[in-house]
């Protein structure tokens, strides 16, 4: 069983019991936290589409922890104008466990 859920503008495809990354989410460490924004979920074989949204579906999971990702590197540069501009970035994640997938 999985479904497609829709987090800070990206989809993840998640089933019970994974682990995802995804971009950082105002919750405590160790609380639990509800994905409603669900676009599909499939059960047995029988896949069940939203338009956009399904409706009556849920995913459940808990926060892991929150961490930051590799450093990013952006280098901008002018030739011949001796002109260069070094800038770093790391964005913020968190750490999510998938405890369950509920649709009525």
């Amino acid at each position: 069983m999985y479904a497609v859920i829709k987090s800070g503008g990206k989809q993840h495809k998640v089933a019970e019991g994974e682990v995802i990354t995804i971009e950082k989410i105002d919750a405590e460490e160790g609380s639990n936290i509800e994905f409603s924004e669900v676009l599909a979920v499939n059960k047995e074989g029988n896949l069940q589409v939203g338009k956009p949204l399904l409706e009556g579906a849920k995913v459940v999971g808990k926060v892991i922890n929150h961490i930051k990702a590799p450093k990013v590197t952006i280098i901008k540069m002018k030739r011949r104008q001796d002109w260069r501009k070094k800038q770093g970035h790391r964005q913020n994640l968190s750490k999510i466990e998938i405890k369950s997938i509920e649709i009525k």
